[in-house]
């Protein structure tokens, strides 16, 4: 992966938080994965890559949300763009790696409170949140995709939550999921957890707001939407952030409810036994 002019990236364990002078930021904590920040005139572009499909352990949950938050406190930010590397999958979800490791409830409590801070950020920070949503979104990639105010995707995006066949169930990302795509489509995904959605059932649907045929034609409309709407009232996009939000305000003591759900189940004979079947099987 090349390094772009004016980006700050690292690769080593355990590394801290390193921060340059053009408030280009990355968050990496272990060799493999990363979230990183870059602000441009007005744009701050938050992009996260796993080698595993683009799925999200921990920290990277953690940094995430982090990167989120710094950039909804930053006066400079008009607009945020949510992004993946890799040409396959926009995110596939939680970390089974990380999941099959887990044996005590309150790290697994915590585990699934990773997503929930992720959701809560975007919904508190503020800005309008763009998502790029180029490849498949299984899981908490749904979770993502639905957080973000406007989700542009190709027709390589198909959906699907997947929870359900390793015996836990999409309790934390689904209060963000059903805003999106309402009561029946989201009961469908979630009781159907081998069933893709495809990119055009997910655009009906409500989860995508436009989807194009390659990755060309939708960076090209979503660099024109992202120039088009930094000309507007930031103002007026921050009041219509917090309406779009409208009926959320208990949702940090709801997800952390359904992160206490799913970190119950995942302790179980069943679920564990399902993750490490996943595991072996790939």
């Amino acid at each position: 992966m090349k390094q772009r002019k004016g980006e700050v990236r690292t690769e080593g364990r355990n590394l801290p938080l390193l921060k340059n002078k053009k408030d280009n930021h990355i968050y990496h904590l272990c060799m493999e994965g990363y979230v990183k920040k870059h602000i441009e005139a007005g744009l701050a572009t938050i992009e996260f890559f796993h080698p595993a499909q683009n799925s999200m352990p921990g920290h990277l949950l953690l940094n995430m949300k982090q990167a989120i938050e710094e950039a909804g406190n930053d006066k400079g930010v008009r607009l945020i763009l949510l992004k993946s590397s890799g040409e396959r999958s926009f995110c596939a979800g939680a970390s089974f790696t990380e999941l099959a490791s887990i044996d005590d409830l309150e790290i697994s409590h915590k585990f699934f409170l990773g997503f929930a801070g992720v959701i809560n950020a975007i919904r508190r920070c503020g800005k309008i949140v763009i998502g790029r949503i180029h490849g498949k979104a299984v899981g908490g990639g749904v979770g993502l995709a639905a957080a973000c105010d406007y989700a542009i995707a190709t027709t390589h995006a198909a959906a699907r939550l997947s929870e359900l066949a390793v015996g836990i169930g999409p309790f934390v990302i689904g209060p963000a999921v059903e805003r999106k795509v309402g009561f029946s489509a989201f009961s469908k995904m979630a009781l159907t957890p081998d069933e893709w959605q495809s990119a055009e059932w997910a655009h009906q649907k409500g989860l995508y707001s436009n989807v194009f045929d390659n990755t060309e034609d939708m960076d090209t409309y979503i660099e024109t939407l992202i120039a088009k709407m930094l000309t507007y009232h930031p103002a007026a996009l921050t009041d219509l952030k917090r309406i779009f939000w409208e009926g959320t305000e208990n949702w940090d003591d709801l997800l952390n409810e359904r992160a206490a759900i799913s970190g119950q189940l995942l302790l179980s004979d069943f679920s564990r036994t399902a993750i490490a079947g996943f595991l072996g099987r790939g």
